[in-house]
């Protein structure tokens, strides 16, 4: 007897949009909510007119990231409807109800699994076997997000969650909570997947990456059959065994930095630090209750003497309440003598339930705006000069981009950054591949002369390029042939 097979039931392909908004650590939650998305048969959406649901992911830190976020989330209620908000804002879900009542749910900052269960009333999700991609179960906290929206050569691994300092100005802790750092085994599991999918530069950030593993005692942890501690030092040096570039950003100037930076001196990990220093006025860091104030520059002096191939980057605040002409000069005689590589700067702006918002003395925005020219100015001759110094020197460069004109062979031009330049944030390096044209890929690190330079880039031609052998396996389709 036949048995007549009745042909297979397609299931409805669910399409979510997503809307990725605020910093490299909301890009990390980004990255595994879309893994869990993928994991489950969901289809990301090209477009509005496609989803039958979006997910905004949203930033609350300061007051023009609020309006983006709510301009966003509006934007979506206007073409889909239904619409799910996490992350930062998601903190203050009465303020995102005060002006958009009709979002379907509101969760807060790193909620996986209330994103999911909100995803799933809204799209009951196919039970189907074959088509869930991973089982019931699978830990998120070790495994690296399939979903990556940096590209495949670098990647940004988050150590920890939320922040323990009481910054005036900040609410991070109300919206993120105090510091949570992940075990160092789960960390460099993590980062061992990301290598062995085609990644070469690790980017390790949190909201105080120098206090990674207090809130864990520094314990212990499985990684490859032995144990690895949670503190800051010990990570970067396993990390730095992986053969790949390995960059520190949102590090405070604690003291055992110093031995993160004899590690640089050593080639362990790149000689790069992001400090967020926000002012050099004691005064003012006593306003805003920055730790360290007054000992940035004894402190920068010890890093360089033990790697003085060191770069740093950091993050100024102008204008902030009480701000007088002496404390602003004595910000710029700071920039003059720190010889910092790289600055950025902004305009203080109150940010709701900040203790800022009470201080007396507010500097007028006119103020506030021409200090800002003045320190862009003294930041721009700084970073000039420094760049001039690379002239006629060799660097690695990883390749970001091509940037061939219309009448170049492919690959003859090229752009990329030194280890002293974060994807983003900083300079790049504009490069003739020469001899190279058409061999160089994206994501390769080659070596390059520099020929020019000017107040944020350099500009150069490429005269090697070594064969990268991180230290460990490569899954077979990243392999070169």
């Amino acid at each position: 007897m036949t048995q007549q097979i009745e042909p297979a039931t397609v299931p409805d392909i669910k399409k979510v949009g997503f809307i990725s908004l605020g910093c490299p650590k909301a890009l990390v939650d980004s990255e595994r909510i879309l893994t869990q998305l993928r994991a489950e048969g969901y289809q990301v959406a090209s477009g509005y007119e496609d989803a039958d649901t979006v997910i905004v992911n949203t930033c609350g830190f300061i007051t023009p990231a609020v309006e983006e976020s709510l301009n966003a989330i509006g934007e979506a209620l206007d073409h889909g409807g239904r619409v799910i908000v996490t992350g930062c804002l998601g903190e203050r879900p009465e303020k995102i109800m005060e002006r958009h009542p009709k979002v379907a749910a509101i969760t807060g900052s790193e909620a996986v699994d209330d994103v999911m269960a909100a995803v799933h009333q809204l799209l009951p999700p196919d039970q189907n076997p074959f088509t869930s991609l991973l089982p019931v179960g699978t830990r998120r906290d070790v495994l690296a997000p399939e979903v990556k929206l940096t590209p495949r050569h670098y990647a940004y691994l988050k150590i920890a969650e939320g922040c323990n300092h009481k910054c005036s100005f900040c609410i991070i802790p109300k919206l993120r909570g105090l510091q949570v750092s992940r075990d160092a085994g789960s960390v460099l599991y993590e980062a061992y997947r990301l290598v062995a999918g085609g990644t070469r530069e690790l980017v390790v950030i949190s909201q105080d990456t120098s206090a990674y593993g207090v809130d864990l005692r520094h314990r212990e942890s499985e990684f490859q059959e032995r144990q690895v501690t949670a503190h800051l030092t010990d990570l970067a040096r396993e990390l730095g065994e992986l053969g790949v570039w390995v960059r520190m950003h949102y590090v405070y100037p604690y003291p055992h930095v110093e031995r993160v930076v004899e590690l640089m001196a050593q080639g362990k990990i790149l000689p790069y630090l992001d400090v967020p220093l926000q002012h050099a006025s004691p005064r003012i860091l006593k306003l805003m209750r920055r730790p360290g104030a007054g000992k940035q520059l004894d402190t920068i002096r010890r890093w360089r003497e033990i790697c003085p191939e060191l770069t740093i980057r950091s993050t100024f605040i102008v204008g902030f309440p009480g701000e007088t002409e002496a404390d602003f000069q004595l910000l710029l005689d700071f920039l003059e003598e720190a010889q910092l590589d790289r600055v950025g700067a902004f305009t203080y702006s109150d940010v709701e339930e900040a203790d800022a918002n009470a201080l007396p003395d507010a500097v007028p925005q006119e103020v506030k705006e021409e200090r800002l020219a003045r320190f862009m100015e003294v930041a721009q001759r700084i970073s000039t000069a420094r760049l001039a110094q690379k002239v006629g020197r060799t660097l690695p460069v990883i390749i970001d981009e091509y940037n061939d004109d219309e009448g170049d062979a492919p690959g003859t031009r090229l752009i990329g950054r030194t280890q002293g330049d974060a994807p983003g944030i900083d300079g790049q390096v504009y490069l003739y591949a020469g001899a190279f044209a058409g061999q160089v890929k994206v994501g390769d690190i080659v070596n390059a002369r520099i020929e020019d330079s000017d107040e944020y880039d350099l500009y150069g031609e490429v005269v090697a390029r070594p064969e990268w052998r991180p230290n460990v396996p490569q899954l077979g389709h990243f392999v070169r042939h």
